[in-house]
């Protein structure tokens, strides 16, 4: 099939994006390849797009000339790494595959705030060998790498910073593909930065070629229409690239917070889902957990962990909507490395959705609120309850509109679902909306503090950690709402 045939603006990544009004690209190299509709739409920086018709019009030409994005058809340069978090002191392994072969190197960067760049370069590989690995192996809908041959082993060093890092793979024709990957750290911190790698790969559709990828909501028939999720793969590797750039969608509103967090000194630690899934998370040793972006996929041991710690009196801080709301299992892959399967059947086959509130406890009984459905649009989150701490000095009265703040996906307080233990409560917006059915909803955002002192605070909204530093979408009174929380939890002066 040619890629003629394999509009990128119908796929995966772009049905997804929708959901994600500021999908620009976090990063300054990720930034050169913004194309725009003639509606004067941003296709997000993660879509890579051919000639052809959008359902707006003709794709007019990249506005400014870089590095070609690498694609799932050709597979001019795609890899995956070993693991998704590591620690200083040990080593992980990239897997890539090059066509034609030839020689790449691979930069690493290290995402920050980096007086405004928004990350720096940290090494860069030796000069080396690229392969046609083996085509990628595929079972039930679920495709596999994991017989592809090492192409590097990077050691980290000990005195490399815990944080969040990309890997840049370049050909020497000038064909680019990303590999993200978390140096951990489990010394204490006042905030442990939990980076939600479960959901990124339930939303990967690698290999995006017409053909044979999946995630765990589309799949691809004969034909190279894309499918939903009722043929979707009910298990996903992580034992694969990330379709497209490489980067996973929703990645940059962790890159967000990351940003904003780091330029005013908060004291970090690093992790992924998977680090709290294994039990590898000791909440004890941090004031608060920190869940900066989409995190819609929860294993019961990852419920089970942050429950303890909230318990144990560990804040826990969730900056997006639609958090936990998919149960999933994690299994070993087929080479018996753990976590590196993600199950979850959602709807398909009969008896009971994987939705956690069908399965088990619902998701309010632990963030307060839950998810209520998809947002077109951007609409103004209203301020309520203006008197609490957390509107300090942030100049706002009840019913202030703080603009464009409600979008992609919301939360509420559901009145019928059970609440988490609390000695206070509050919800501090009520917002309203129009759904696609243009009925009329609305959003909260809401606060409570548990018995054992933890506040546990969510957003309800995909666009809070955006509005932290997002070029075009900051907002100065997200940024000290969400600094009057921190500087709580860490019990700043």
């Amino acid at each position: 099939m040619g890629t003629e045939q394999i509009r990128r603006w119908e796929s995966g990544a772009l049905a997804h994006a929708v959901s994600d009004p500021f999908a620009q690209g976090p990063l300054p190299w990720l930034r050169e390849g913004e194309r725009y509709f003639d509606d004067g739409q941003l296709v997000p920086w993660y879509v890579e797009l051919g000639c052809g018709q959008s359902s707006g019009g003709t794709v007019p030409a990249q506005r400014a000339a870089g590095p070609r994005t690498a694609d799932d058809v050709h597979g001019q340069i795609k890899g995956f790494a070993s693991a998704g978090a590591v620690a200083p002191g040990e080593s992980i392994d990239f897997r890539v595959t090059v066509s034609p072969p030839q020689h790449f190197g691979v930069d690493v960067y290290r995402i920050g705030h980096y007086a405004g760049d928004g990350a720096a370069k940290i090494t860069t590989s030796p000069r080396l060998s690229g392969i046609v690995q083996p085509a990628p192996l595929s079972a039930d809908r679920t495709v596999s790498c994991h017989h592809w041959w090492l192409s590097w082993r990077l050691q980290i060093p000990s005195y490399w910073s815990p944080g969040a890092y990309v890997a840049v793979l370049t050909t020497d024709d000038g064909f680019r593909s990303h590999i993200p990957f978390t140096v951990r750290d489990f010394e204490p911190a006042d905030l442990l930065l939990v980076l939600p790698d479960v959901t990124w790969q339930a939303y990967n559709l690698f290999p995006e070629d017409g053909a044979t990828g999946a995630s765990l909501y589309h799949a691809w028939d004969g034909d190279g229409r894309l499918l939903g999720e009722p043929d979707a793969a009910v298990a996903v590797s992580f034992d694969r690239p990330y379709a497209g750039a490489g980067m996973p969608l929703h990645v940059g509103h962790a890159y967000d917070f990351i940003r904003w967090a780091e330029r005013y000194g908060y004291d970090l630690a690093y992790a992924d889902t998977r680090d709290l899934h294994a039990g590898r998370v000791d909440p004890a040793r941090h004031r608060g957990l920190v869940f900066p972006g989409h995190d819609e996929y929860w294993s019961v041991p990852m419920r089970r962990h942050a429950t303890a710690a909230r318990d144990a009196g560990t804040s826990l801080v969730f900056l997006s909507a639609n958090t936990m709301y998919w149960q999933v299992e994690l299994a070993p892959s087929v080479s018996g490395e753990p976590d590196r399967m993600l199950r979850c059947r959602k709807r398909q086959g009969p008896g009971k959705s994987a939705l956690w509130r069908d399965q088990g406890p619902p998701e309010q009984e632990l963030l307060g609120i839950q998810y209520v459905g998809r947002v077109p649009g951007a609409w103004p989150l209203v301020v309520q309850n203006s008197d609490h701490w957390l509107w300090d000095a942030t100049g706002t009265q009840d019913g202030d509109e703080v603009p464009g703040l409600v979008a992609g996906e919301a939360d509420r307080y559901f009145p019928r679902a059970p609440l988490p233990p609390h000695t206070e409560r509050i919800l501090l917006a009520h917002s309203p909306y129009r759904d696609a059915g243009s009925v009329r909803r609305h959003q909260e955002t809401s606060l409570y503090r548990a018995p054992s002192g933890a506040l546990v605070f969510a957003a309800g909204t995909f666009a809070w950690s955006p509005a932290l530093g997002r070029p075009g979408h900051t907002s100065p009174v997200i940024q000290r709402a969400t600094a009057n929380l921190l500087d709580r939890i860490c019990k700043r002066d």
